[in-house]
C-alpha cells in the first residue's frame, strides 16, 4: 500500500472485485466529497451513481477498466481493508 504525505489529499481505489452487470467492480473514496467527485468526472464516471452521498460511506463503485484510469490519474492503491479502515475513521 503507498502511504501519502499527511497534507496531502488522496483518492483510494481498492482491491475489492465485486461482480455487477458482467463487470468487475471496486470501491473508490477520497478523503474530500470534492476530490471524490472530480476524480469520478476525470474517469467519465456521472454523479449521479455516487453511493452514500454526503455521509462517511459515500464512494462510487467503479469498474476494473476505470479503476486502471483513476490509478493512472493519481489514485493511491489500496486494500478493501483499508477502505474499511478509513470510512470507521470518519464515524
Amino acid at each position: 500500500m503507498t502511504r501519502k504525505p499527511r497534507d496531502a489529499m488522496a483518492v483510494y481505489v481498492d482491491d475489492m472485485k465485486w461482480p455487477f452487470k458482467g463487470m468487475m467492480m471496486c470501491h473508490m473514496l477520497a478523503d474530500t466529497s470534492e476530490e471524490l467527485h472530480a476524480m469520478a468526472e476525470l474517469i467519465g464516471m456521472e454523479r449521479r451513481w455516487v453511493q452514500y452521498p454526503g455521509t462517511a460511506k459515500e464512494h462510487y463503485d467503479v469498474p476494473m477498466s476505470r479503476r486502471v484510469i483513476a490509478v493512472e490519474a493519481g489514485a493511491v492503491e489500496v486494500s478493501w481493508r483499508f477502505m474499511v479502515t478509513l470510512i470507521r475513521s470518519r464515524r
